[in-house]
């Protein structure tokens, strides 16, 4: 990192560059050129988490930003640099409308429509058909929908029970919908999902969802313990500070809870 007072070094613009696939502004304000070397060559160079796994975290950071230029680029350079494919992209928009806000996903979505066709009208190739929504991979059947549901909401949260199907909210989002298809749904993988959602939760102020979704993380291991301390850093860079503290206290408690459950379930198998 550049420290007060000392020339730019230039390695952030060429990782700018390498991350967001187009030149940085020619802007030699202190915040900028600190910003490049700061997020750009050093916290997205870290070695904890792939470039990957940080588009994963950056995405949802800057769809709730509310600032049109950082959410323009980073749909762009994902999808420029074949980092995240359009099917997991458009996936991706639907996990954060669930966790992130349906209005919010709806301005996210239009940028990726138009940031994907702006891509190949750079190649000059022409824009390829949209997947199929039908079939889907999940029941239709509605009793059988909800039990997959609730089976899916016990895997994923790591918890012995699932909620009860007596309200609209429970049984129609959470059971139907949310863990009966879209955590099912097969263009994002569980990790991928995991990145999303840990992120999005802290940004949000709704104290058991960062709670429960920073356990499930850890406890089922799609997340380790160094990769989530990496989360926190790269969303801390995105999204600030404030809440990535608030967020590495959660994960502080949780990784002492993860831990003794492991250890009791060690104690118990031998």
């Amino acid at each position: 990192m550049t420290t007060s007072g000392s020339p730019p070094t230039g390695r952030g613009r060429q990782a700018f560059a390498e991350i967001m696939t187009f030149p940085a502004a020619a802007d030699a304000t202190p915040a900028a050129e600190h910003l490049l070397d700061f997020v750009f060559a050093d916290v997205w160079q870290r070695p904890e988490l792939t470039r990957r796994d940080r588009r994963f975290i950056t995405l949802p950071c800057v769809a709730d930003a509310d600032a049109d230029e950082p959410l323009r680029d980073h749909v762009y350079a994902a999808l420029n640099s074949g980092d995240v494919s359009i099917t997991e992209m458009r996936e991706t928009v639907l996990h954060f409308a669930v966790y992130g806000g349906w209005p919010k996903a709806s301005r996210f979505n239009m940028v990726v429509d138009q940031e994907w066709e702006r891509i190949h009208q750079q190649r000059g190739t022409p824009m390829p058909a949209p997947e199929p929504l039908l079939p889907l991979t999940t029941p239709s059947d509605p009793e059988e929908r909800l039990t997959v549901g609730e089976r899916s909401f016990r895997d994923i949260n790591c918890l012995p029970f699932a909620p009860a199907r007596d309200d609209p909210f429970q049984g129609a989002g959470i059971l139907n919908f949310v863990f009966g298809e879209m955590w099912m749904r097969p263009g994002l993988g569980m990790r991928e999902r995991r990145l999303i959602t840990v992120a999005c939760v802290a940004f949000q102020d709704a104290p058991y969802p960062i709670l429960s979704h920073v356990y499930a993380a850890l406890k089922s291991r799609d997340v380790s313990f160094g990769e989530m301390d990496e989360l926190i850093l790269h969303f801390a860079a995105h999204y600030g500070w404030p809440k990535a503290s608030h967020l590495d206290r959660v994960a502080a408690e949780q990784k002492q809870r993860v831990s003794a459950e492991w250890a009791a379930e060690a104690t118990a198998a031998s």
